[in-house]
């Protein structure tokens, strides 16, 4: 009989948000008819920018004739995309970060995920906790960790947390890791990271020869102009991080599926006493296991840099920050403790009467027929919190909250 990875088997019972929809289905099973509004994943529901959809079109009616027809595309990104990536999101913000460095996938979730292929077993790992799962997930099935303890910690992983009482901070540890999660604008708490707070982990990085894996996911959603989008914001963090970045968010690409790392030339680990390029290692991951995102999708990321798509764009972020501000205002005014939701699209709310996370997920899932999520499903410092997501229409946003502080 073939033998299987038996890391997988180290996984809690399920995934937080499969076991989200099965709680779901329970419910909808014993009582029918029910509007159920969803505030649970980071789900877009507005329609892709035109100018995105109008270059798509154009791509597609290309791909049909015979001097346009794509095949194969480089593995990396057509350079015509990296180049507008690299003036707009890097040049632009003082940070030197040349296109060869940007390698376009399909998403974030992917490469943060896909990134240990070119990293070695044998790391001290730090994540922040709450955490985005698919870091500790990651690394539990490639055999990263050991078995979870009782409250959910994986032996070999140390955890970080940020919580109210800390000011969501991601403090500077006293011990030496050589591999760190950072994800700023946090999922799920909200938070953001300023430029004093990353310059600290860039030195702290740099002194111990660590690598910072830097998920800016959120980025768009920053409304305040101090807070840095990108990690390179930060002198000498082409020395120590990788920095991961999505089109799903700012430009609705979830069902599209475009994305890209950043991988500075500069960085390096080590294989045995070894000095190796992290560059070279992650494209010849990519150009051995990947053949790229498809030209049509690619061209609908183009056009996100034009100005009618940067008008687009920002008209859809600012709805989904308006939905912020409606939760959190509505929810503060009812009396809870909420965290977030200024610079990015969650809501972090501290679960009344001492609820569990799991228990106010049933109790609005039955009394108001919201979802949400449970903060416990991000870790252990995440219990006795719950995120809600400002990604769906206005309507739905509004009745949920009139449904929520009726309660």
């Amino acid at each position: 009989m073939v033998q299987v990875n038996s890391n997988y088997l180290k996984l809690k019972a399920g995934y937080l948000f499969p076991e989200i929809s099965r709680r779901i289905k329970n419910f909808n099973s014993e009582s029918l008819n029910v509007d159920l509004i969803r505030l649970g994943i980071g789900d877009v529901t507005e329609p892709l920018p035109l100018a995105c959809r109008e270059a798509m079109k154009l791509a597609i009616e290309e791909m049909g004739t015979e001097q346009g027809f794509k095949g194969y595309g480089p593995e990396q990104g057509y350079l015509w995309l990296r180049e507008r990536i690299s003036e707009n999101d890097f040049l632009s913000r003082g940070c030197d970060i040349s296109p060869e460095e940007i390698f376009v996938s399909d998403g974030s979730k992917c490469d943060s995920s896909n990134i240990l292929d070119i990293l070695g077993k044998e790391n001290k790992i730090a994540v922040t906790d709450p955490v985005y799962p698919v870091y500790v997930d990651t690394n539990v099935m490639t055999g990263r960790t050991g078995k979870a303890n009782e409250a959910g910690e994986y032996q070999g992983l140390s955890y970080i947390p940020i919580n109210s009482e800390n000011g969501f901070k991601a403090e500077i540890p006293k011990e030496k890791f050589d591999l760190i999660y950072l994800c700023f604008p946090n999922n799920p708490t909200g938070a953001v990271a300023t430029k004093e707070q990353l310059s600290s982990w860039v030195e702290y990085a740099n002194k111990n020869n660590a690598l910072i894996l830097f998920d800016a996911a959120y980025e768009a959603f920053i409304q305040d102009e101090s807070i840095p989008h990108s990690i390179y914001e930060i002198k000498g963090a082409k020395e120590c991080a990788i920095e991961f970045r999505s089109f799903s968010k700012n430009a609705g690409f979830t069902g599209t599926r475009c994305a890209f790392t950043v991988i500075p030339k500069s960085l390096k680990g080590k294989a045995g006493l070894e000095e190796v390029d992290l560059w070279s290692l992650w494209n010849r991951r990519q150009s051995t296991k990947f053949n790229g995102v498809s030209y049509i999708v690619q061209r609908g990321a183009e056009a996100v840099y034009s100005q009618e798509g940067q008008t687009q764009i920002r008209k859809l972020v600012d709805f989904y920050m308006d939905n912020a501000q409606i939760i959190k205002a509505s929810l503060t005014s009812a009396g809870f403790e909420v965290f977030g939701a200024t610079n990015a699209p969650y809501a972090w709310i501290k679960t009344p009467k001492n609820m569990s996370s799991w228990d106010f997920f049933d109790f609005l899932l039955k009394e108001a027929n919201v979802v949400g999520t449970p903060g416990s499903g991000f870790g252990l410092a995440g219990e006795g919190y719950f995120r809600l997501s400002a990604f769906n229409s206005r309507k739905n946003v509004e009745q949920a909250m009139q449904r929520i502080v009726k309660l």
